[in-house]
């Protein structure tokens, strides 16, 4: 418990006081936010605002966490140094990213294949990984199982190890590029993405501190959980989303820094590893709930433009402009009030999620 909270705490600190220095060293690095021409009108003014924000994000988590660990004189365990290796992986391609985009000045960095590439071997290499590591009861971080509340009867190695280990592989995947593509598409306005994942990052402070007091290795009841490192889940999440609350100071309408690619792959990413680590993975639909709503926005927006385009030769839309926040902002909502509201969704989204998972073990659902 010490941990948690002093993880949580120090990544704060450090990211509420150090973000000044960070946003001078991008205005001398000429690290500026590339705003597209075709985008809503309000926010060329955002032109030249510092990028790559991420950077803080994860270096304030990464702080906190070892910090946290080392003043209750603790060792990391598996599960969260695979959460670190995530957050960090692909908040490195993000990187790479931000830079192409500003080194360019243009809103195309990597090519969609080789942020696919990039992406599949983070998610890859987390794979293999997530299935070593046994503790003295034979747990691993990550179980071949796909899992809801917990591991559900379903194997992903039922047909044998050599398509198990393919079909895992192609499941953490999905949901790695999932979840940082979804927090990606949110990053839109000021302080969305990081207001919206500091709730549901913050879901697994819960859910991790819960499976550690109803943990199988202390607690001898029939729906206890089978998780191998859930306290550590719960305590790298905190300090997560310390560095978030941070940042956010900074990031919120009127920006001064922005997380870029960068920040919002490296989030995504750790909300995927969280779920697995946690086996809580399908759960991550409602937990990130408002990231499924703007990027269903987005394949809706361009599915049907293609269909009446293909049947009429005229392509319609069915939003002003997608992702879904910025429709809301076309239609005269101010910025502002988009991502409040849109904060209200997400943390109601995240309070569904949670709710249900203690329902689950209330009632056995």
């Amino acid at each position: 418990m010490r941990a948690l909270i002093a993880g949580g705490g120090i990544a704060l600190i450090i990211t509420l006081f150090s973000t000044p220095a960070w946003i001078w060293l991008f205005k001398k690095l000429s690290w500026g936010q590339f705003v597209r021409d075709d985008g809503p009108e309000s926010h060329h003014t955002k032109r030249g605002t510092p990028t790559m924000g991420g950077l803080v994000i994860i270096a304030g988590a990464l702080i906190g966490y070892f910090a946290g660990k080392l003043l209750n004189g603790e060792t990391p365990s598996a599960s969260a140094l695979l959460v670190v290796f995530m957050m960090v992986g692909l908040g490195l391609v993000g990187f790479i990213d931000d830079l192409i985009k500003v080194r360019n000045q243009r809103s195309l960095g990597l090519s969609g294949w080789a942020k696919i590439a990039l992406q599949g071997l983070v998610a890859t290499v987390f794979a293999v990984l997530a299935l070593q590591f046994p503790n003295d009861r034979g747990l691993t971080p990550a179980s071949t199982n796909i899992s809801l509340f917990r591991d559900l009867p379903l194997d992903l190695f039922f047909w044998g190890s050599t398509i198990g280990i393919v079909l895992f592989i192609g499941w953490i995947y999905l949901l790695v590029a999932s979840a940082s593509n979804g927090v990606n598409i949110a990053d839109g306005l000021d302080g969305l993405a990081t207001g919206a994942s500091i709730f549901a990052i913050g879901a697994y402070v819960v859910i991790g501190f819960w499976q550690f007091n109803q943990a199988c290795s202390t607690v001898l009841e029939p729906n206890c959980y089978q998780v191998r490192d859930p306290l550590d889940i719960a305590v790298i999440a905190a300090s997560i989303v310390g560095a978030c609350v941070g940042f956010l100071w900074w990031n919120t309408s009127p920006a001064q820094l922005f997380m870029g690619d960068t920040g919002s792959l490296a989030l995504g990413g750790a909300l995927a590893a969280l779920a697995v680590v946690s086996r809580t993975e399908l759960l991550l639909v409602l937990i990130g709930g408002l990231f499924v709503l703007v990027t269903g926005s987005v394949v809706v927006q361009r599915a049907f433009f293609k269909l009446t385009k293909w049947r009429t030769g005229t392509g319609k839309r069915v939003f002003l402009m997608s992702p879904l926040h910025h429709h809301f902002e076309l239609k005269g909502w101010a910025e502002i009030t988009v991502v409040v509201r849109f904060w209200i969704i997400g943390g109601l989204s995240v309070a569904l999620g949670v709710g249900l998972f203690y329902a689950e073990w209330i009632y056995g659902l």
